[in-house]
């Protein structure tokens, strides 16, 4: 039976369109997966506008209305070198949120400014307290660093996350600068004021804990004996690794987390659903990033390998976090029960990433004070309950 001639031309058609498409998904592939590298390991800057002051009375500032502004919680305004703490949304309209003046200067009508959940500026004018800039002797040359005096041998080391800034951990320290302790904020590679790495790109903790290993270093040299570390975002897998690989790890008396990035792997699901790509898009881009750092992201799991210095912590973690999952934080935990690890894991019905603080300052401030000032095994009442209760938006 000879087969129709015809047929062989739509073949060939159909074998060349199937190819096509292949071509087609392989380099769509190829890219999602680069450009997801580029987002875990990219340095980038930030500090551009996201809203606009509508009207002023008194106290009360009115901002344009965006899914941002409109956030309860406490957050801040920044402008033209100047910053403004605001509170709780009083009020809405059609267009407009408002918001009260908490401290800070007063805008201007017409103002453009960026509305965030972090302090503006240094501790002075994030908090009215007193500070020195010093700068931490590292491998690749010094990265400046935050120091508030306190009293004792006992030191704060605060680390923020990726393509943050030191001001970012600036929200914990009326809590460190009530309890007298000293407060180290520190830099680290690819920070603004810090060198570079040798090759431009973050390494999500695999090299930057050498960076915090410098700056407590630095800190014993000052006077410190032991340590608290406090770490968000990525800061706390940079925390995990110097637990895991420095000498120094030891010295470490406890550790606060907040949203940290616990599983690399996790992390770069994570990023995938939020770009509308599936999972397996993440575990490509984290091949990439492998191929362009060096960095072994399987190690990068706190989860699977856990340090040797495991000290108490304190894991503080919103649920609705879409930069790293809660699950990541309950997995961990999980993970740290087989192992002994004491752990106190307190979740925030409400907040974006690393906006715990921001939608219920109080209670944040009152776990961490509780957790700074009381003695092992204390410091780690059981909590009766893992799911927060309703924030207030304080």
């Amino acid at each position: 039976m000879t087969s129709d001639p015809g047929r062989r031309p739509a073949r060939r058609k159909a074998w060349a369109a199937a190819a096509a498409v292949l071509v087609l998904l392989a380099g769509a592939a190829g890219f999602g997966a680069w450009y997801g590298s580029d987002q875990a390991i990219g340095v980038v800057r930030h500090g551009s506008g996201n809203t606009r002051v509508l009207a002023v009375q008194g106290d009360l500032v009115t901002l344009e209305r965006s899914a941002r502004t409109g956030k309860p919680g406490t957050y801040w305004l920044e402008w033209s070198g100047a910053s403004s703490m605001l509170g709780d949304v009083v009020s809405r309209t059609k267009g407009g949120v408002t918001r009260r003046l908490l401290r800070g200067q007063t805008p201007s009508v017409g103002t453009s400014g960026y509305f965030g959940n972090v302090p503006a500026g240094d501790p002075k004018i994030a908090w009215g307290i007193g500070h020195s800039e010093i700068m931490v002797p590292t491998e690749l040359g010094p990265a400046p660093a935050w120091y508030v005096p306190g009293e004792g041998p006992v030191w704060v080391v605060a680390v923020h996350g990726q393509n943050g800034h030191r001001k970012a951990e600036l929200k914990i320290l009326p809590v460190v600068h009530e309890l007298r302790l000293p407060f180290l904020d520190i830099s680290y590679r690819n920070d603004e004021g810090a060198p570079p790495s040798p090759d431009g790109l973050l390494h999500l903790g695999d090299s930057e804990w050498r960076d915090l290993e410098a700056a407590l270093r630095q800190a014993q040299k000052m006077g410190a004996k032991r340590f608290v570390l406090y770490g968000t975002s990525m800061g706390g897998q940079i925390i995990g690794q110097f637990l895991a690989r420095s000498p120094l790890a030891a010295a470490t008396d406890r550790v606060i987390m907040d949203a940290p990035m616990l599983d690399v792997g996790i992390t770069g699901e994570q990023g995938a659903r939020n770009h509308h790509l599936p999972g397996f898009a993440g575990t490509l881009a984290n091949k990439v990033v492998e191929w362009r750092t060096g960095v072994d992201v399987d190690r990068l799991s706190l989860i699977r390998h856990p340090p040797k210095i495991r000290p108490p912590l304190l894991l503080l973690h919103t649920v609705p976090d879409e930069e790293h999952p809660i699950e990541e934080s309950r997995a961990f935990v999980a993970a740290a029960e087989r192992l002994g690890w004491k752990v106190r894991f307190e979740e925030f019905a409400q907040g974006e990433h690393t906006e715990a603080w921001n939608v219920d300052r109080v209670r944040y401030e009152g776990l961490v004070r509780g957790f700074l000032s009381r003695p092992w095994p204390e410091a780690m009442p059981p909590s009766d309950r893992r799911t927060a209760r309703p924030t207030s938006g304080r």
